[in-house]
């Protein structure tokens, strides 16, 4: 007892000196802004003695404009800030522990740069903070090439023959543009990126844990394309010109102009693509049972030409030091002209012909949508900052069918028309609001939102007989579809020196409402279904030391069947061959597990994990002796175990690699009376080369190759890749450049598969015009200057499924 009663008056006067010394280092929080109020990322900050200017740490700003520094002696300091395009600033002498947080305001550099030099190699790929940055000019390749293709060679996508787009061997991705849905799915979207010129694009985000802001849509993530962004004052832009030569012609071509003045900034992008293409299309598909047995060969050829026109304006108003306001108006503006030519021969067992049937067909696309978003940004006195945006959307397509078939041969002669009208019609109204509070090492985020889907459409099919055309009412049909969602989220999130983390949840209400308005042939049916979902979401992430950390990352996702999905409708793909909606079909669910590490930011290794509920598949079926039918449904789960592996080299002082692999072992298993089960090992392998040829002339080499991999039940893919290359020559004071770029040098990227289905299967290759040469002339002018923060929009997930996949 008497120890304790020492020990206690010990404590007792020691205390005040414990007390002192505890408090003899305090933190710091540095906010780094410009005089529009906006933060400014990536700036480098100095924290000096005021005494001598020695530095004591230095730090450079996050993506919202703030440094923190831990554990600074008590003191006075000064911190210098620099930044590219602002002048450096210094600011006055101030004292620790009485000032913990300091705001610097940041003016910009008034020196007209008449040229910029940029002598150090961008990387193809980085990460930052969970996600893959892919830096689409940092390869002279992508000249001249369309996002889609700049997608197919990024590390750990694929897109498949039906335009679907997986990330890490996990389908089911949300595609975003600026942050925004493009509101196009499958095909359609396929069509949108494909048309879409790579020269537009300045970064790709790939997002495989979504934070509990972003909507919960995408069970294997994001795909976030970040466009170009003038950033210059006064009046100034830059203009590209392509053209390129496949078995057809291309043109890309595009300008973007901006002009900024004290508290505003307006500007408008620009794009005229003309692309044509070719595609040929092998199938034999082989019917059997226990006695017989039948082939159908079907080479098709199809031929398209498309003008595409987008346009994407809007205007920032700098309002005060606190509040911004703003709007964008966006358009696209697609005509294809699609013709093809297809021979249907049928073999008997012995493959001796049987009958031929011959089918030309047209399938004009029209597209006109167009929407305007509205936003205001306002930093409150707390130091929280509130933000509101509105988007109204419309999307309009317009898409015709017409198909002839003939027969002429010793047994029969015939000639048969049909054609078809199939408009989508879709108008989205969406709100939302997020607020964000800063903390000293960290911030809260919360938000809510609301969206609105109305689509009314009617495809209308006729069938000729004898000249004459009269309705077919076994495939038209009047569907009417409203959705609506609404949602809320928070999390919060910590960073220390060596820990982070974060935490978040996110809840969603879904409510749709769909009527298939019948005919004189057939009945009229409706559905409607209301269902609540949380998903939570979060990160631990722990740096052991100055070469090793790692990352643990979870999430849960939902992935909502597209619009058209749940249409029971026919679309005529050939004479043998249809596809129909699937009102049944409900929302997977995803739980994704990701471990990383990170060895001196040269190799980084992942380990994954995701499980997938009712898991979306194509489905194939005998509707009768000679026509398969297409559909998709709900096939029970999937077990999808991943190690990716990504490797940053540098052989010579000139030669930059970057090599990603991502293996998967997936395990479909059926619960809905399927007799499909299967599984598979895939390894997808991308790899690029920069090469530093002089301070003006430079090359890549980059391509892919995937093994067999699937990614529905009854369908495997054999392997494919390409090879590519560029040479890109800075000009006129590297105001300018030129580029070519070589796609699929050896002509190897062909989708290739196999579909099984109850008595008979399918072997299938596509062969796309993907051999291009590639010639771009660039020319950039202005002076470099931190472009303005623009709105992310609120109009998510519901936009990207608007169409057929």
């Amino acid at each position: 007892m008497k120890s304790i009663l020492k020990l206690v008056a010990i404590i007792a006067m020691l205390w005040p000196a414990i007390s002192t010394a505890q408090n003899t280092t305090a933190d710091l929080q540095v906010i780094i802004k410009e005089t529009n109020n906006q933060s400014v990322p990536y700036a480098s900050v100095e924290l000096k003695k005021a005494s001598d200017q020695t530095l004591v740490k230095g730090a450079f700003s996050n993506e919202n404009g703030s440094a923190n520094f831990s554990s600074i002696p008590n003191g006075n300091y000064i911190i210098k800030v620099s930044a590219m395009g602002f002048a450096v600033k210094t600011s006055e002498v101030f004292s620790l522990p009485a000032k913990k947080r300091i705001e610097i305001t940041l003016n910009h550099d008034t020196k007209q740069l008449k040229e910029v030099s940029v002598n150090a190699t961008r990387p193809f790929i980085q990460r930052s903070e969970g996600k893959l940055l892919i830096n689409v000019d940092a390869t002279a390749s992508n000249a001249g090439s369309t996002v889609l293709e700049v997608l197919e060679k990024s590390p750990g996508v694929m897109v498949d023959r039906n335009g679907g787009i997986s990330l890490q061997g996990k389908n089911g991705v949300l595609v975003m543009i600026d942050g925004k849905q493009t509101y196009l799915s499958g095909t359609e979207l396929n069509a949108l990126l494909s048309s879409m010129n790579a020269s537009q694009v300045n970064q790709i985000e790939l997002i495989t844990s979504p934070s509990a802001k972003y909507d919960a849509t995408g069970n294997a993530g994001i795909i976030n394309i970040k466009t170009k962004k003038n950033n210059q004052e006064g009046i100034n832009g830059n203009l590209q010109i392509g053209g390129g030569r496949g078995k057809g012609y291309r043109s890309n071509n595009s300008m973007q102009f901006n002009y900024r003045k004290g508290k505003i900034n307006a500007f408008a992008n620009y794009a005229f693509n003309y692309n044509t293409n070719s595609t040929e299309i092998y199938a034999d598909r082989a019917y059997f049972d226990n006695t017989n047995q039948s082939h159908l060969e079907q080479p098709s050829h199809l031929s398209s030409y498309a003008y595409i026109q987008t346009l994407k304006t809007g205007l920032d108003i700098f309002a005060s030091e606190k509040s911004t306001v703003g709007f964008t108006l966006q358009g696209t503006l697609i005509n294809r002209s699609n013709q093809n030519q297809a021979t249907a021969l049928w073999l008997d067992k012995n493959n001796t012909p049987d009958s031929v049937i011959y089918t030309t067909g047209k399938a004009p696309l029209n597209v006109r949508n167009g929407g305007i978003n509205f936003y205001s940004r306002h930093k409150l006195n707390n130091k929280g900052e509130i933000g509101f945006d509105l988007d109204l959307l419309k999307y309009r397509n317009k898409s015709n069918q017409y198909f002839n078939n003939s027969r002429n041969d010793d047994i029969m002669a015939y000639e048969r028309q049909s054609r078809g009208e199939i408009p989508t019609r879709l108008n989205i109204f969406s709100a939302k609001t997020d607020y964000s509070y800063p903390l000293s090492r960290g911030k809260i985020e919360t938000g809510i939102k609301f969206s609105n889907i109305n689509t009314d459409n009617f495809a209308s099919y006729e069938l000729n007989n004898s000249g004459t055309w009269f309705p077919d009412f076994n495939k038209t049909n009047h569907f009417i579809y409203k959705e609506t969602i609404s949602s809320a989220y928070g999390s919060f999130d910590q960073k220390s020196d060596k820990l982070s983390y974060q935490l978040g949840i996110r809840i969603e209400n879904t409510h749709y409402s769909a009527d298939q308005l019948g005919n004189m042939q057939k009945p009229s049916s409706n559905f409607s279904k209301n269902y609540l979902d949380i998903f939570p979401s979060g990160y631990l992430s722990y740096k052991a030391d100055s070469l090793n950390s790692f990352t643990l990352l979870f999430t849960r996702r939902i992935d909502r069947p597209p619009y058209q999905k749940l249409n029971p409708f026919v679309l005529i793909i050939n004479k043998y061959t249809l596809q129909k909606g699937n009102p049944d079909i409900t929302p997977q669910r995803t739980w994704n597990f990701e471990l990383s590490h990170t060895l001196n930011q040269f190799l980084t290794t992942t380990l994954s994990y995701s499980l997938i509920k009712d898991y979306f598949s194509q489905i194939f079926i005998n509707e009768s002796n000679d026509i398969l039918v297409y559909t998709e449904g709900n096939v029970g789960k999937m077990h999808n175990y991943g190690i990716g592996l990504t490797l940053q080299l540098k052989p010579l002082s000139w030669w930059d690699a970057t090599i990603q692999s991502n293996f998967n072992h997936k395990v479909l298993n059926n619960s809905n009376g399927l007799s499909f089960k299967s599984n598979i090992n895939q390894l997808h392998t991308s790899m690029n080369n920069q090469f530093k040829i002089s301070k003006t002339l430079s090359a890549d080499l980059s391509g892919f190759y995937t093994t067999k991999a699937r990614n529905d039940l009854q369908e495997l893919l054999y392997p494919n890749g390409q090879l590519s290359a560029g040479l890109s020559k800075s000009i006129f004071k590297n105001a300018g450049s030129i580029k070519l770029a070589l796609r699929d040098i050896f002509y190897t990227q062909a989708m290739e598969g196999l579909t099984t289905f109850p008595n008979a299967q399918e072997y299938f290759k596509l062969q796309t015009d993907s051999r291009v040469a590639i010639l771009t002339f660039t020319y950039r002018f202005g002076k470099p200057l931190k472009p303005a923060k623009r709105s992310s929009g609120g109009a998510s997930e519901e936009m990207n499924r608007a169409g057929n996949s």
